[in-house]
């Protein structure tokens, strides 16, 4: 079996619980889950809404990013989901788990992982202001 369990971009609420069991391996003795959330502010600004948009390539360069971590660390098991359309305050926007013999590795893999996936996978988020002013922030910066 691929260490590559779960890779998707999806318009449709995410699941922590689906995510975790799909890097379910007794090889593991680490397995760190991160959940990115939609928070009420950003840069010191409040958040009304935002959306995420993907470049129809996102899955793709997701791929790419997931194959890199897993040839890189000793992952055992690998998930990353995120999330496309419009989001409310407290909703998933993103989520990736790593499973690894040790949890030193698999902090370092997770971490590595949701870093690439934020700075080289072409989704982008669209942010409204309270104050009505609105930013565009994307991968690939």
């Amino acid at each position: 079996m691929t260490v590559i369990r779960l890779l998707d971009i999806r318009d449709t609420p995410l699941s922590v619980d689906e995510v975790f069991a799909a890097v379910g391996s007794h090889a593991a003795g680490g397995t760190t889950l991160f959940v990115g959330t939609v928070r009420e502010q950003d840069h010191g600004k409040a958040v009304t809404k935002l959306s995420y948009s993907a470049h129809p390539s996102a899955i793709d360069e997701l791929r790419r990013v997931a194959e890199k971590v897993a040839a890189d660390f000793p992952v055992t098991a690998l998930a990353a989901v995120h999330r496309v359309g419009d989001l409310e305050l407290g909703d998933i926007a993103v989520i990736v788990a790593v499973a690894c013999p040790h949890r030193g590795e698999a902090f370092e893999a997770s971490r590595k992982l949701i870093d690439d996936l934020k700075s080289q996978v072409p989704i982008w988020k669209h942010q409204v202001f309270a104050d009505g002013s609105t930013e565009w922030v994307g991968a690939c910066e």
